[in-house]
């Protein structure tokens, strides 16, 4: 086979950026996620925590990680058409 696998180098450089954008945007969405929590839940704004900032920046971190990266992943199967 010498090393033909079908997919060029360039091709490869594109998922491999691909992948690690898919993944730092579903990290944001974690990271953001669990702000809200500890938000909600400790002292970090406001003694005894903030319940309503919390959850909703809570809920904009699940939504962010979940939807995101499907919206990227559409994009470009679009893109690539």
């Amino acid at each position: 086979m010498d090393g033909e696998s079908g997919v060029t180098t360039s091709s490869d450089d594109i998922w491999r950026k691909r992948f690690q954008l898919f993944l730092l945007v579903r990290l944001f969405g974690v990271a953001t996620f669990l702000l809200g929590i500890a938000i909600a839940y400790t002292d970090l704004l406001r003694p005894g925590g903030w319940p309503l900032v919390g959850g909703l920046i809570t809920i904009a971190g699940a939504i962010d990680a979940v939807f995101a990266p499907r919206l990227l992943k559409k994009m470009w199967q679009q893109r690539d058409q």
